[in-house]
C-alpha cells in the first residue's frame, strides 16, 4: 500500500526532527532561501570535488576505455534513483534519500573495494587502525571537503547529522531482512566497523537497501558485458528465471524494488519478500563466485596494490618532523606532480602552515608521524584511478 511509512518520515513532526537537521557547525543563512535543510546538502555534496572525481574511479570493473562500464558516480546515481522510487512509494522524506544516496561512496578508494583493503592493509600496519570507505566517506564531508562561502572564504560542508549518518551507515554487505531504524542519536565516530549500529533514519535504511539492488545487477550486467560471464550464462538465466536469454539491470532491479515496497511496512521494517530475499542472496553469490573473485580480475588488482603502496611508501619516506616541507622540496625535481599536488593538499590543513582564504578545521601536526602517515592516506583515498597511475608513472620513470 502506497505511503504506509508517512507518519515515520523525516520531517518537523518527527520526533527526531532537531537531531537529524542538527549541524556540527551553523550554515550561513539566506533569507530568501527555498530550500530545506537536506536540499542544501543536496547541493553542497554535488559540489565537492570529491563527488567529481567519481566519475574516474573504478565500480567493479577497471575499464577506462570502454564508456558503458559502470563507474563509482553512476554507482550512486543509481542508487539516489531507486531510493527516489522507494522513498516517493512509501511516503518518505525524498530530499533525505537523494542526499544521502549521492554521498554515499564519497569515502571509496581509487580502484574499487581492491583499493580500499590496500588502504586498510596500510593503516593497520602503520596506524594500528582501520580503514574501510564508510568511515572514510564521513571523514571527507565532515573535514577534508572545503567549499568556499559568500566571502571567498573555504570552509567544511558541516552536512544535517541525517546525512551524515546515512553516509557511515549505508552498508550495503547484508544479507538480513528487516532494517529498521536505531532509536538512538549516537557520536557517529563511536563506529568501529562497518554495519555496526542500524542507521537513525528510515531514510537512511532505505538507502542502505538500495545500495545492494542497485549493484547486484548493474554488475552483472558489466560482467556480461565483457564476456566475463560467457561459461556462465545458463546458470544465470537459470537462477533468475529467464530461460528466454534476457537478463539485464532494470529486469532485476524493477522485480525488487516493486518487491520491497509492497512488503515493507514501519511494523514489519523494510523488508523482501523470502523468495525475493533468496534470490538477492542467491545472485550475490553467484557475483562473487564468478565475478567478483574471478581469475581475470587478479592481475589488475595485483597492480593497482603495487600502484598504492608505492606512492605511500614514497612520500612516507620524504617524512621528516617539522622540516617535512624541505625534505618535499628537495624530492619535488624528481616527482614534481607527486609532490607538489600533495603539497597543495596537506597545506589546508595542517596546523603551523600558513593557509589563505581559509576558515575550516586544522587537522594534523606535522611533529607527530602518524598525523602525516594519516594525511598520506586521506590524500590517496582521495585520488582517481587515473591521477594514482599518473603518479605511479612518473615515480618509475626518469
Amino acid at each position: 500500500m502506497k505511503n504506509r511509512f508517512v507518519s515515520v518520515a523525516t520531517n518537523s513532526n518527527n520526533p527526531n526532527w532537531e537531531n537529524i537537521i542538527s549541524r556540527q557547525s551553523p550554515l550561513y543563512k539566506r533569507e530568501n532561501d527555498i530550500r530545506s535543510e537536506f536540499a542544501r546538502d543536496f547541493n553542497r555534496i554535488i559540489h565537492t570535488d570529491a563527488y567529481k572525481r567519481l566519475k574516474h574511479k573504478t565500480q567493479v570493473f577497471y575499464s577506462p576505455e570502454n564508456d558503458h562500464i559502470c563507474t563509482r558516480i553512476e554507482h550512486v546515481n543509481h542508487v539516489e534513483s531507486i531510493s527516489y522510487t522507494i522513498s516517493h512509494y512509501l511516503g518518505l522524506n525524498e530530499e533525505l534519500t537523494r542526499a544521502i544516496a549521492i554521498a554515499h561512496d564519497l569515502g571509496h578508494a581509487p580502484f574499487g573495494h581492491k583499493g580500499e583493503k590496500v588502504l586498510n592493509e596500510i593503516c593497520k600496519r602503520d596506524l594500528h587502525t582501520t580503514f574501510w570507505h564508510e568511515k572514510n566517506g564521513l571523514y571527507f564531508v565532515d573535514n577534508i571537503e572545503l567549499l568556499e562561502d559568500y566571502d571567498g572564504y573555504k570552509q567544511n560542508l558541516d552536512l544535517t547529522y541525517g546525512v551524515r549518518d546515512g553516509i557511515i551507515s549505508h552498508c550495503g554487505e547484508i544479507d538480513e531482512n528487516s532494517i529498521f531504524p536505531r532509536k538512538e542519536s549516537i557520536d557517529l565516530y563511536d563506529y568501529n566497523y562497518p554495519n555496526q549500529y542500524a542507521p537513525y533514519t528510515w531514510e537512511a535504511c532505505v538507502v542502505k537497501i538500495a545500495d545492494k539492488i542497485s549493484y547486484i545487477g548493474r554488475d552483472i550486467e558489466d560482467a556480461v558485458t565483457l564476456g566475463i560471464l560467457d561459461k556462465h550464462l545458463d546458470e544465470l538465466y537459470s537462477l533468475v528465471g529467464h530461460s528466454n536469454g534476457i537478463i539485464n539491470n532494470t529486469v532485476i532491479i524493477y522485480n525488487l524494488i516493486y518487491d520491497l515496497c509492497t512488503n515493507s511496512s514501519p511494523e514489519k521494517g523494510l523488508c523482501l519478500s523470502e523468495n525475493s530475499l533468496t534470490l538477492m542472496n542467491k545472485i550475490k553469490e553467484f557475483n562473487y563466485k564468478y565475478i567478483y573473485l574471478s581469475e581475470i580480475l587478479k592481475p589488475s588488482d595485483h597492480y593497482f596494490s603495487i600502484v598504492i603502496n608505492q606512492i605511500y611508501d614514497i612520500l612516507k619516506s620524504m617524512y621528516d618532523g617539522n622540516h617535512t616541507f624541505e625534505s618535499l622540496n628537495r624530492y619535488a625535481k624528481f616527482y614534481p606532480n607527486l609532490v607538489n599536488s600533495f603539497k597543495d593538499w596537506i597545506h589546508k590543513y595542517f596546523m603551523n602552515v600558513e593557509r589563505e582564504n581559509a576558515k575550516n578545521k586544522v587537522l594534523f601536526d606535522m611533529s607527530i608521524p602518524e598525523d602525516y602517515y594519516s594525511a598520506i592516506i586521506y590524500y590517496i583515498s582521495g585520488m582517481t584511478d587515473k591521477f594514482a597511475i599518473d603518479l605511479y608513472n612518473e615515480i618509475i620513470g626518469f
